[in-house]
């Protein structure tokens, strides 16, 4: 799966913010670490904080900073809330994959997958990227939770 430009900053945005939560940052800072527009990560900024993962100040000594723990924001959290369309996929029914036809099986299929690929990044949290080590998972984890 491809995630979008937008996940892509949301994700370094809060990288960023882990790595500097002693102080609240600005986002020209992160701008300039990551040279992305200012334009875009206002938009992402914004979404971060509508979606509570980010505290954001006005003004002078403002800046924005982590609202939660680096172990309680979820990456599956993170890319449901900035890739949109995985919410469609979600209403089809775990019995539309024995459907009639040939589109409702591959689209039931399909959701299979993609609730595979959410799942697994569901075991990760901002403080395992951010952490010393990486954090795994057998892959005979993953085709027990798929079975």
């Amino acid at each position: 799966m491809r995630l979008t430009r937008f996940t892509d900053y949301s994700i370094r945005v809060l990288i960023y913010l882990g790595q500097n939560n002693q102080s609240r940052v600005t986002i020209s800072q992160i701008s300039e670490a990551y040279d992305i527009s200012k334009n875009h990560l206002m938009k992402v900024v914004s979404n971060l904080t509508r979606s509570k993962l980010v505290i954001a100040q006005r003004g002078p000594g403002g800046g924005i900073q982590l609202n939660l723990a680096p172990e309680e924001i979820n990456l599956k959290d993170v890319i449901r809330n900035t890739e949109r369309h995985l919410h469609q996929r979600e209403d089809l029914a775990p019995a539309d994959i024995h459907g009639s036809t040939v589109d409702t099986r591959i689209k039931g299929y399909l959701q299979s997958a993609m609730q595979a690929y959410l799942d697994a990044l569901g075991r990760f949290t901002l403080a395992d990227v951010l952490g010393p080590q990486a954090k795994e998972i057998p892959i005979a984890d993953l085709s027990e939770k798929a079975a």
